[in-house]
């Protein structure tokens, strides 16, 4: 089993920027590639970055790209969601899950976190 646990979240003003973490623990987190996704209700679930087991290759939403940054510390069992230049419609609670596979954006991870709310002002 692997535990997942997100912080970082809150309130922000358009523009502004925050730093998500998500904490594992459980088994060897340098076995398990990493991906972020958000939701906001009545939505799908919806992928927003994904990092390998390294933290060599990354994959972004085309809705994120630029503004955001996975990265992982394997020391730490941390990953990382840098998001700078927010904007509204980046309002939804973020969760952080963990699949021994580099799943990417399919949605079919093994292990996922309680989720932390961000939530963007105009």
């Amino acid at each position: 089993q692997v535990q997942l646990a997100e912080s970082g979240g809150g309130l922000v003003q358009a523009g502004g920027s925050l730093r998500l973490s998500c904490a594992a623990s459980g088994r060897t987190f340098s076995n398990y590639a990493m991906g972020w996704f958000r939701q906001t209700p009545g939505k799908e679930r919806e992928f927003v970055a994904a990092i390998n087991w390294g933290g060599g290759s990354t994959i972004y939403a085309v809705a994120v790209k630029g503004r955001f940054t996975i990265s992982r510390d394997n020391a730490k069992n941390t990953v990382y969601l840098q998001m700078n230049s927010l904007k509204p419609e980046d309002t939804a609670v973020y969760f952080c899950a963990a699949d021994r596979s580099f799943r990417g954006s399919d949605s079919r991870y093994d292990y996922w976190g309680q989720g932390t709310r961000v939530t963007v002002s105009s």
